[in-house]
């Protein structure tokens, strides 16, 4: 996530600026548009460059530059292919919801404002989908909704503590975005071509890692737990989910899964298994510096959509962090707005796993105008989430050691960014954490859906978003 401003509030970031910097640039024999041979289910490159997992923290928006001189002679000719996430996906002019003008403007709400405003809103919102429905049933749904439950009162009260600085922080940010022209009143159309990519791309991952579980099992004393990404080498799907890969080389590769093309950056590894088949993980025997997970939490909207499977509060904390951890190592939880998933990753899962929370983060999602993605004071949907932030706590001597040189945690940061419309295509977060990390770190992404250079990154989805169809061919060269 490319920083575009850091004020004392946070950061505001340009996550399509991180994606594009992350170095998709392929110099393959076959010159071919979707980078590799039918025949083959790795294509790799030459080294081009050099990237860390904490380099990609400029504001420029431009791609990765070029490596004369590596690309593969082909018939005489050098090939050369750069691959660049498409901006459309980035394309957030408008907010999903409009908030009222006094909604906007008002900086000092109280609790009985924002019950106000949260009624106000589920009235329209409900006034939209009563076409269909009888006057009876559609004042039983209003009424429904003029009553809180403990849940919603929880939210409602959390959220009057955090308003102030959640508005006043985004407004200053937003403030500057809007000077340095990186976001603008006025929205211009893309000038990149639309419907270049299906509306929704079946990847079939998770699925692939529920049948690896009926595939014969793999003799670990003569089995490499970590596999490098060769030049032209085909692997099954069983070799693929049984170990962790690794691009050990400083330029992008293709993979071939199930005959769909996926994009992996430099200097990056991961491994493709569900919560149940860790092992190869753990085989590493690597400990990180930094750990950031995404559990995919319990809730209604996940229930009813059946989108994708969720895990028990028991099932994560059966998450072996402390096995992964290295002393005094930076553990991040992307959390939901639900008050009780808040009050177990502080109060329950962090003491089980040995880290001491430091901090309370807020992604806030706004549009390319600067507003708010969803109404501030909205009652189900917030245009925020939460990041917890802790340390694993142990050897004195050794967290004063690994602590030197490195700034504490702040207690309150935002991170405003224009989300991407992918569902659940979270900002990595390695440029923000840079100055609180020392350089050089091993880094973890747990329940990742893509791929960063420099991070070993695990998930049942953990190649979705590196797809080839969410990419554009912006440079190819002979």
């Amino acid at each position: 996530m490319s920083v575009v401003h850091r004020l004392a509030v946070g950061w505001l970031v340009d996550h399509l600026s991180f994606i594009n910097q992350c170095g998709y640039e392929i110099c393959d024999s076959f010159a071919h548009p979707g980078g590799v041979s039918p025949n083959t289910s790795v294509t790799s490159t030459e080294d081009c460059h050099s990237s860390s997992a904490f380099a990609a923290t400029s504001s420029s928006s431009d791609g990765p530059s070029y490596c004369p001189g590596n690309a593969v002679e082909t018939e005489g000719k050098r090939a050369k292919t750069r691959y660049m996430f498409q901006e459309e996906f980035f394309d957030i002019s408008k907010p999903h919801i409009a908030a009222a003008p006094e909604e906007q403007l008002c900086q000092e709400v109280s609790l009985t404002e924002i019950k106000a405003n949260s009624n106000r809103e589920e009235y329209q919102e409900e006034a939209k989908s009563d076409t269909g429905d009888s006057l009876a049933t559609a004042r039983k749904k209003r009424k429904r909704k003029c009553v809180f439950n403990q849940g919603e009162l929880d939210a409602l009260e959390y959220h009057s503590k955090v308003r102030k600085l959640i508005w006043e922080g985004t407004l200053d940010l937003v403030q500057e975005g809007l000077k340095s022209g990186f976001l603008h009143r006025t929205t211009a159309k893309l000038s990149c071509r639309k419907n270049n990519v299906p509306q929704h791309i079946v990847c079939g991952l998770a699925e692939l890692c529920e049948m690896a579980k009926q595939f014969p099992a793999v003799n670990e004393s003569d089995h490499q737990a970590v596999r490098v990404l060769e030049e032209e080498t085909s692997n099954a799907e069983q070799d693929l989910l049984s170990c962790v890969w690794e691009n050990s080389s400083n330029c992008a590769k293709i993979i071939v899964l199930m005959g769909q093309k996926y994009l992996v950056p430099p200097r990056s590894s991961f491994l493709l298994s569900d919560i149940s088949c860790l092992q190869p993980l753990l085989n590493c025997k690597k400990k990180y510096d930094v750990i950031v997970i995404d559990p995919p939490w319990e809730n209604k909207s996940v229930k009813r959509s059946n989108r994708y499977s969720y895990l028990s509060s028991w099932q994560i904390k059966q998450i072996p962090v402390p096995t992964l951890a290295a002393p005094n190592c930076l553990v991040v939880m992307w959390v939901t707005n639900r008050q009780k998933h808040l009050r177990f990753v502080k109060d329950e899962l962090y003491p089980h796993w040995s880290v001491k929370t430091l901090a309370e983060w807020h992604w806030v999602k706004i549009t390319t105008a600067g507003e708010f993605v969803l109404p501030l004071d909205s009652l189900h949907k917030k245009p925020y989430e939460v990041l917890v932030l802790g340390r694993v706590q142990g050897d004195i001597k050794e967290t004063l050691r690994k602590s030197e040189g490195i700034l504490p945690i702040p207690e309150h940061q935002l991170i405003v960014s224009v989300p991407c419309s992918l569902h659940s295509h979270k900002p990595p977060l390695a440029a923000v954490l840079a100055e609180f990390i020392k350089p050089d770190v091993e880094c973890l992404e747990l329940f990742a859906r893509n791929l960063q250079p420099g991070w070993t990154s695990w998930g049942n989805e953990v190649l979705k978003f590196q797809h080839i169809d969410y990419f554009t061919l912006v440079q190819n060269e002979n």
